[in-house]
């Protein structure tokens, strides 16, 4: 009996070297992991005429015909030559062919390759002569002329419509080879005690874990299929949220400075200065926000929200309210133009309140200061010195926050724009310079993310979402521009981003690789 942790039992160390080496598999639970990306019927041919040169293709098709010629190839430096025989048969689907061509063993493979088999054949597609061929494909046929005489037609009709498992595959490694060293394991599988208990399964209708692992490879029928791939997605979805839950748990057992809101501090002062009135959203959610950080433990939260929602002034409060209790906030932004975008915007929002020190400057105040990879050596230095000895309470910058000379008096809380521009190391390096306890932690993006997606791949923060925009703000119109249509109309999209930035608005422009902006218009993938 074999556990999903053994080795593969597959007898060959070639055998089991190949398929670590292509696709990573070691033990029976990686290869039993390896699902099939398809599965065919036998009834059903492949539409040959999508093959693409180049691709690796399994095809399932019948032979049409098989013949045996004559080639002949330089064998010697004298010019000498040598006749060798070839095997050219024709498959096809129905509406298009496909050529098999043999070098080796051309007579063995046209006595297999008799009309009217029906097989899978796989190998790479090329072309000889305007004609799709496979050269030296691997098959597999199918016995269906033993179906057809000896079985009812009843019997045979099922036969037909028998799923195959077809299993993404290499040039070395076969769908069939796959499929011949998932049946070995299944043959002396020990599946061991299901993790769910059975009050769980009955209560979702999911299958014992064995029956679904056997089903995603065998099934009998598309219903079983269905219901084995519910299994196997509940399981995947269950254990992305045990260790998300796990995750969660060990952040909220590391300690935080809690940041209160101070009643008359720097953010009450912000709120009465505020040239307009907060949206319910953006209050509901700075109320949800600032309860996180009056807790000993460090806040997680995503916020979403469209471009234009008022998230930024949401992050203003958020930082404020960590400055009032004697911490530090650093924005953390993916590109330069956008930095200097927060930059020139919060300090605007602050007005006096970012003036610290300063002739004008409000009797609460604080300051606000900007560091990136272009950032002149005079103001450089400046901000890393605010930093350090605290007299900067907002630091803005991008990926240069994150080098080791950038060091804080006490950095309390850290505010990612774009949160999916950074990685999950480039996160913990800003929130590594926090001195003796772990900061405070607000991530932002204007990308809808499903509930459902935001359950798995930020599992291990709170979501919130601002999904009204403030009164007076104009709705966002998203525009798309079809590749194969964008020649066509490129002009006029410059045309509308122009007249967009001339009305005083802004205008997003993505462009999905290098040469698809306007002639002397140099454009990414940033604000325009």
């Amino acid at each position: 009996m074999a556990t999903l942790r053994d080795p593969l039992p597959l007898g060959g160390k070639k055998t089991s070297e190949a398929f670590e080496k292509v696709f990573g598999i070691r033990t029976v639970g990686d290869l039993l992991r390896h699902y099939p990306r398809r599965y065919y019927t036998r009834g059903e041919l492949t539409p040959l005429a999508e093959l693409r040169e180049g691709d690796h293709v399994t095809v399932l098709a019948r032979v049409e015909s098989a013949t045996l010629a004559q080639y002949s190839r330089s064998r010697f430096p004298n010019g000498g030559r040598k006749t060798t025989d070839r095997a050219e048969v024709t498959v096809t689907d129905g509406t298009a062919t496909l050529t098999l061509t043999f070098f080796g063993g051309a007579g063995r493979h046209v006595r297999a390759l008799q009309r009217g088999k029906i097989g899978l054949f796989a190998g790479t597609v090329s072309t000889f002569r305007g004609r799709r061929q496979l050269v030296h494909p691997e098959y597999e046929l199918l016995p269906v002329d033993a179906v057809d005489a000896e079985t009812t037609a009843e019997a045979a009709a099922e036969y037909a419509t028998e799923l195959i498992p077809v299993y993404p595959a290499s040039a070395r490694l076969s769908s069939w080879r796959i499929s011949q060293a998932v049946q070995v394991v299944l043959n002396i599988l020990d599946i061991g005690e299901d993790p769910l208990p059975e009050e769980v399964r009955q209560q979702h209708d999911l299958w014992p874990r064995e029956m679904a692992i056997r089903a995603i490879h065998r099934p009998q029928d598309r219903s079983d299929l269905q219901r084995a791939r519910k299994r196997l997605k509940w399981d995947e979805a269950f254990v992305m949220q045990a260790a998300l839950a796990q995750r969660r748990m060990a952040a909220a057992a590391m300690p935080a400075m809690p940041r209160p809101p101070e009643p008359d501090g720097i953010a009450a002062e912000f709120d009465r200065r505020l040239p307009f009135t907060l949206t319910e959203g953006q209050r509901f959610v700075g109320e949800v926000i600032a309860r996180d950080l009056s807790c000993a433990y460090p806040m997680n939260r995503l916020l979403q929200g469209e471009v234009g929602s008022g998230k930024t002034v949401v992050a203003v409060r958020a930082m404020l309210q960590v400055v009032d209790a004697g911490g530090q906030a650093a924005l953390l932004a993916p590109t330069e133009v956008l930095a200097q975008q927060h930059y020139r915007s919060i300090t605007a929002l602050l007005g006096p309140l970012a003036s610290a020190g300063q002739l004008g400057g409000a009797e609460h105040a604080t300051r606000v200061a900007l560091l990136t990879g272009s950032t002149g050596v005079r103001a450089r230095r400046s901000a890393l010195s605010d930093a350090f000895t605290g007299d900067a309470g907002i630091l803005i910058g991008t990926h240069a926050l994150l080098e080791d000379r950038v060091q804080f008096a006490d950095l309390g809380l850290v505010v990612i724009d774009e949160q999916h521009r950074f990685g999950v190391e480039q996160r913990d390096a800003l929130r590594d310079k926090a001195v003796g306890s772990r900061p405070h932690v607000l991530v932002m993006t204007a990308t809808p993310i499903p509930r459902t997606v935001a359950m798995t791949v930020f599992g291990d923060l709170e979501v919130s979402t601002l999904a009204e925009l403030p009164a007076g703000r104009s709705p966002i119109a998203t525009h798309v521009v079809p590749a194969a249509e964008r020649p066509r109309y490129l002009e006029r999209v410059w045309q509308r981003v122009r007249e967009e930035i001339a009305a005083g608005r802004q205008a997003y422009v993505v462009c999905p690789r290098i040469g698809d902006e306007a002639p002397g218009e140099a454009v990414g993938d940033d604000a325009v």
